[in-house]
This record gives structure tokens, C-alpha cells and sequence, in this order.
């Protein structure tokens, strides 16, 4: 018997959101298959009903890979119906499973069970904050957090202001939302005036604002970000 196929499912980044997230085929898969694994069963079950659904919730079958169940997580009962050959599906908490999130460990390890994989096509917040940061798209770095401690933070920036002049490279990070402020701070403290920061904050959702400005401009008009889904890019022309 043939192995099933692990979907991996993009949930949309923000409320109300929803026409700016699913494919036609969204629609036909998850009318198709019944299981899933999930890091927020509530957030999974209101993306399936929101996309379309029309398999009773009460049907569908949920495995937990939240951060409290990742170091317990049952490889072998997940992927029990798999080895079956029934197709399942992944989903994130928001955006696609996989990048900057945990879902890259549970395609891992479909990987090393030799379980076909489909990634759909869903919003990503890093590769939009790309497309309207008008930085270079050819080169480009996803660092993920940025180090908390003050020494460590203000050496990565350096390194990737120097990293992004030297290679033509776009930096792109992110910041646990409630620091957002703090970052900026850091960013146009320690940044060359003419350094080009872009803030993408709220990508999708009604109040989404994307700017581009030089350090020199931003300590003008600095931006109000607490608590605010962002994605920070960087980028130094030469």
C-alpha cells in the first residue's frame, strides 16, 4: 500500500483576512481529508470553517503539536493513517507551516519516513514584507528573532548592516511583538543614518502599513509598533 500525502496548509495572518489567503484547491482539500496536525486547534478550526468546510467538525481528527505537547509528540500515532495511505494536512497558527515556525520539524520528520510532501500556496509575512520593501529580492536573509541582550542585539545589527553593504543583501527579522518598540529603538540608534529600514506591520489586515524610510527619516516619524505583528527588513545601498 502506498504512503498518504502531509499537506502543509497556510492559515491567514490576521483577521478577516480570508479572501486574501485561499486557493480554489484550499477548498477541494480540505473537503477531502479529515485530519490534521495543528499548533492551535481552535485558530485550525475556524481557518477550515472560514475556507469552506463542509465535513462536520465534529468528524475531523486533530493532533497537537503546541509548544506544551512538541517534546511528547507520537510520531508514529500521527502518522499512523499515513503509513495507511490517508493524505492529512499541517497547519500553523498563522502564515505557512514550516517557515519561522515549529511545523518544520513534523515535515522533518515526514521527510525521514519517506512521506510525500505539498506545500499550497498561502500568505507568508516574510516574503510579502520582501515584495513591498522595494529591497533587493535576489539577495536576501531571514535571521528570525533577534538576540534579546543588549551587547548580542546591537553586534547583530552591525553584522547585518555590514553583512547587507557587503553583499547587496536584504536583512529580514522579526521581534516578539510587545519588543517591537525597543528594537526600532536600537535599529536607529545604531544604524548609519542612511541605512534603509522598511517596517511591515499588520501585513493583510485592514490597518496593514508597510514604509520604507532611511534611518535619518524614521528618527523624524518613529513608529508606534507595540504589540503589533511586524516584520523588520534592512538594506544599505552602495
Amino acid at each position: 500500500m502506498s504512503l498518504g500525502t502531509l499537506y502543509l496548509i497556510p492559515v491567514p495572518l490576521a483577521e478577516n483576512a480570508e479572501k486574501y489567503s485561499y486557493t480554489l484547491f484550499h477548498r477541494e482539500l480540505i473537503n477531502q481529508i479529515d485530519e490534521y496536525i495543528v499548533e492551535n486547534e481552535k485558530t485550525a478550526r475556524r481557518f477550515l470553517k472560514q475556507a469552506g468546510l463542509t465535513i462536520a467538525q465534529r468528524d475531523l481528527k486533530m493532533h497537537d503539536y503546541g509548544k506544551h505537547s512538541r517534546e511528547t509528540i507520537d510520531f508514529n500515532l500521527i502518522f499512523s493513517s499515513v503509513k495507511e495511505g490517508k493524505d492529512i494536512g499541517l497547519m500553523s497558527e498563522a502564515g505557512c507551516p514550516g517557515v519561522a515556525d515549529p511545523g518544520a520539524d513534523v515535515v522533518a520528520e515526514a521527510r525521514r519516513r519517506g512521506i510525500k510532501v505539498i506545500p499550497l500556496v498561502g500568505p507568508s509575512s516574510i516574503l510579502l514584507a520582501l515584495m513591498a520593501s522595494g529591497f533587493s529580492g535576489q539577495k536576501f536573509a531571514f535571521h528570525g528573532y533577534i538576540p534579546i541582550d543588549k551587547s548580542e542585539r546591537t553586534k547583530k545589527i552591525k553584522d547585518m548592516e555590514f553583512q547587507s553593504q557587503k553583499e547587496q543583501q536584504t536583512q529580514i527579522f522579526i521581534e516578539t511583538p510587545f519588543r517591537n518598540n525597543s528594537l526600532m529603538d536600537d535599529l536607529l540608534k545604531n544604524c548609519k543614518e542612511k541605512t534603509q529600514i522598511c517596517v511591515a506591520c499588520n501585513l493583510t489586515a485592514a490597518d496593514e502599513q508597510v514604509h520604507t524610510l532611511s534611518v535619518s527619516e524614521w528618527k523624524k516619524r518613529k513608529p508606534e509598533l507595540h504589540k503589533k505583528p511586524t516584520i523588520f527588513l534592512m538594506y544599505v545601498q552602495n
